[in-house]
């Protein structure tokens, strides 16, 4: 079956365009290569941009299931296995770039893994992708049962991994994963939140309000302890610098802003779609689906 079809066989409009957008960064990164436009280091540039989209494909899959329920959207988790498929894609031809450009020396690149913690620790996040993918064909749904949701569970723990891999690299530039980092915090709590708060599958929508400027201020106070650490800036002094603006938009006004984009956009689906009779108006989260 082709991928941009559904399951009863009928072509997917969300699908097939799901499907040709995940080609498009590759596809650019492509012809920035071919026309000179990664200069002065092209290969060292594409590794980069590859790899970024590998964590920005990593963090969209992680955000379909929130966002289905929350949105009332039940066809989106038809493309999350695309996106996570996807992402494993990416990262491979990220780790073959990196080879490439290391002359296809296996040996040097092997003892590099093994010295250099952030390779070790995007290596890790390289294999476990790898096995998520290669079992996430219907036919290992079927052939692992439970064993199966138990481990794909491996997608969060597979996720950190790959943030800290991109946060070390990053150096001092860790602007845009401070951001990935207080995006997977706001995943991560809505499913804590929907396993101890859920009511028949259904999350409050408060919660999910609540969830941004608790994600937010963790941002705010990661980055401080980070730039504290690393440059012994007062702490005070940066987690305020986060939220005045005098800086520029600093990571965490993004993660506040783009949690409460999602309860909004929670809220008015809840108004322009009300909940059956007698039921309070929830973000649905059914316990059939797998928590990926």
């Amino acid at each position: 079956m082709y991928p941009w079809y559904d399951y009863q066989r009928r072509l997917s409009p969300l699908k097939l365009a799901v499907f040709i957008a995940l080609f498009v960064p590759g596809l650019w990164t492509a012809a920035a290569f071919a026309i000179g436009a990664l200069e002065p280091r092209p290969l060292t540039a594409a590794i980069h941009h590859i790899g970024l989209w590998t964590i920005r494909f990593i963090i969209i899959a992680l955000a379909i299931t929130p966002l289905k329920a929350i949105l009332s959207w039940p066809r989106l988790i038809l493309v999350r296995r695309m996106v996570g498929v996807a992402a494993c894609a990416y990262v491979l031809i990220h780790f073959s770039l990196y080879v490439t450009d290391e002359a296809f020396n296996l040996a040097t690149v092997a003892h590099e893994i093994l010295v250099r913690i952030y390779l070790t620790i995007g290596f890790t996040a390289l294999v476990g992708l790898c096995v998520l993918a290669a079992t996430s064909t219907d036919g290992m749904v079927r052939r692992l049962g439970r064993r199966w949701q138990q481990l794909h569970r491996l997608v969060y723990p597979i996720a950190l991994l790959a943030l800290i891999h991109y946060f070390m690299q990053s150096k001092l530039d860790v602007w845009e994963p401070t951001i990935f980092f207080g995006i997977y915090g706001w995943l991560m709590g809505y499913r804590l939140l929907a396993a101890r708060f859920a009511v028949r599958g259904w999350l409050p929508l408060y919660w999910v309000a609540a969830l941004g400027p608790v994600a937010a201020a963790l941002t705010a106070l990661g980055e401080a302890a980070y730039f504290h650490l690393a440059f012994h800036a007062p702490l005070l002094r940066v987690v305020a610098a986060d939220f005045s603006l005098q800086t520029g938009v600093r990571p965490a006004v993004v993660v506040l802003a783009l949690g409460l984009a999602v309860a909004l956009a929670g809220a008015v689906r809840a108004v322009t779609m009300p909940a059956p009779k007698g039921r309070t108006r929830f973000a649905r989260l059914p316990a059939s689906q797998p928590p990926a």
